[in-house]
């Protein structure tokens, strides 16, 4: 007999996520993901301006922070046919840069790893072990046995004290757990200066965007001047400051992040390197473009899908193509003009809400109708995974030489078939060894724009179509780009000079969205079948599938039973 389980808020960026599962004979045998929050955006910015579209869904998300921006103004550019100057393409991939660098090793430290390593168990370390293991593993200066010895003083003292703080409520003791103290005092330590390292990568955004959070973006260019003699733009002192910030980021990256991972990993692969695979299909809009975004053949990032796990095949993607992007809403809480079945091209989508759950307090939801505020995009009709692992699987169908070779790095230090990619374990490697690829091609495009410089180039901003009596009464475009957690695009329709229609499809909707008309799972639901589940009670498991897709800043958990009943709460950030 199956019993099913609920945890129910898994907290996303775009909302509150609930996740239900059957379990039978210790295994998940059946998973529904539920968006539990409208957003609604799509209508806030009808008939407002297109140029103003980018402040308000930037909005969407507070860690994210620039990803939505940039999409925004790509699709109005794309829409006008405006091309930014190639130092406008370089300020905004040091943006994306230092926005994934921040952002992946928070998620892997502060989002993640306390699903791996048990902090409770580094009291019973010995700091001197501790201190021989970083030794070996690292050249990071914080290495002595004096150093460990005072962070295991610290949580001590946060034990002894009956206040655990930022560590309370965890599954410690839980038997998922294989970490010995030593490595869990390790990954506590590291944890801990993630938290102050973050804050200074993210710099660049207030020096490039004037802030951060929800830095300043511009259709046509960046809001910034370059002049290396003026205090009121980028000059000399501030790039200087720049690259400074991306040295140390590419460091602590190669000395701390990356050496932690194959570590952490090292324990878990023999059994999650098998677990939580999920779909066959990965999709990537790619990003960061060397020559103009136009010319998708100079990205960083290939653009295109992988279909059945075929390495040996590309696909092509085309967002203008009304044949391949489409979302269908026969399980979200939507309504279509023209009914539930059929799927709309975002260019014609609709954002009808149609609220037909229960009202809570529930047990379960009725998934044989709709249950998710999420609506579910499918390409070619094809469920797609997306993010760090679709990325680099895509380059590597591509060919691309540096995504190849540093597949290859993670997979011999790990030493792991490459059928571990295909899992849990594999999706978390997969965003360690990108953010290695970008931590480098951050200075590459660094130094290319003070070349730029150097050579006269100071220009930030093309203003030919600024003025909206130079547009044509009717356009539509879409601004495709990658978040940290994967594919993003939104479409927007303009007509007398605003906004007719706009539309996000962004990576969550991909990954975490509920059934199509197919009965085809998505991301999430399938990643969960044939998850090990030790103790219901405690489904660490699903914490740690549905964590590695990234869910973000998650604030608390609450777990009820088949019967609702509540069970317990951890607070995670």
């Amino acid at each position: 007999m199956a019993n099913r389980i609920v945890i129910d808020p898994i907290t996303r960026i775009e909302g509150h996520l609930r996740v239900e599962a059957e379990i039978k004979d210790g295994k998940i045998v059946d998973a529904w993901s539920s968006g539990t929050m409208v957003r609604g955006l799509e209508i806030i910015l009808k008939n407002r301006d297109p140029r103003d579209a980018w402040a308000f869904v930037e909005r969407v998300c507070g860690v994210c922070t620039t990803v939505h921006a940039l999409a925004s103004v790509r699709s109005v550019e794309n829409a006008l046919g405006i091309v930014i100057p190639p130092n406008a393409d370089l300020i905004r991939n040091l943006m994306f840069c230092a926005q994934y660098m921040q952002d992946h090793v928070v998620h892997f430290y502060h989002l993640h790893a306390l699903d791996w390593v048990d902090v409770v168990s580094c009291l019973k370390a010995d700091p001197k072990a501790t201190a021989e293991i970083a030794q070996s593993i690292s050249n990071w200066p914080k290495s002595s046995i004096g150093y460990f010895s005072d962070i295991q003083n610290r949580v001590k003292s946060f034990v002894e004290s009956g206040q655990l703080g930022i560590f309370a409520n965890g599954y410690w003791g839980h038997k998922a757990y294989k970490l010995p103290p030593e490595v869990n005092l390790l990954g506590v330590a590291h944890y801990l200066e993630a938290l102050v390292w973050q804050k200074e990568i993210v710099k660049v955004h207030t020096i490039f965007g004037g802030k951060n959070p929800h830095p300043n973006y511009l259709v046509g260019g960046v809001p910034c001047s370059i002049n290396i003699d003026e205090n009121n733009a980028l000059n000399a002192e501030r790039l200087a400051f720049v690259g400074k910030l991306l040295r140390d980021a590419k460091t602590f990256v190669e000395q701390v992040y990356i050496p932690d991972l194959v570590a952490i990993a090292g324990f878990y692969k023999s059994d999650w390197a098998a677990i939580g695979g999920g779909l066959p299909n990965y999709l990537a809009y790619g990003d960061l473009p060397t020559n103009g975004f136009n010319d998708v053949s100079g990205f960083k990032f290939p653009r295109g899908t992988v279909l059945g796990r075929n390495l040996n095949e590309l696909h092509e993607v085309d967002g203008t193509d009304a044949n391949q992007v489409q979302e269908f809403i026969k399980h979200s809480w939507y309504r279509y003009s023209d009914g539930d079945e059929k799927g709309h091209h975002p260019w014609e989508g609709e954002t009808e809400l149609n609220y037909t759950g229960p009202k809570p307090p529930y047990e379960h939801l009725n998934m044989e109708n709709k249950y998710s505020w999420l609506k579910t995009p499918r390409w070619k009709g094809n469920p797609m995974e997306v993010g760090p692992l679709a990325r680099l699987l895509v380059g590597y169908a591509a060919g691309n030489e540096e995504i190849r070779d540093v597949v290859h790095y993670g997979l011999k230090a790990l030493d792991a078939p490459v059928e571990a990619l295909f899992s849990t374990l594999g999706r978390t490697a997969a965003r360690g060894l990108e953010t290695k690829l970008i931590a480098g091609w951050s200075l590459e495009f660094f130094d290319q724009l003070l070349q730029n410089i150097k050579n006269g180039d100071t220009s930030t901003f093309n203003g030919e179509k600024w003025n909206p009596k130079s547009w044509p009464a009717e356009a539509k475009g879409v601004g495709l780009s990658e978040a940290p957690r994967g594919a993003l695009a939104h479409w927007i329709k303009i007509k007398n000079e605003k906004i007719e229609n706009y539309q996000l499809v962004v990576p969550s909707t991909w990954n975490a969205s509920p059934r199509d008309p197919e009965n085809q799972r998505s991301a999430y639901e399938s990643s969960l079948i044939g998850t090990p589940i030790a103790d219901p009670e405690n489904p660490l498991e699903i914490l740690r599938t549905i964590h590695s897709f990234d869910p973000c800043i998650a604030c608390a958990v609450h777990v009820y039973d088949e019967k609702g009943t509540y069970i317990h709460q951890i607070q995670t950030f």
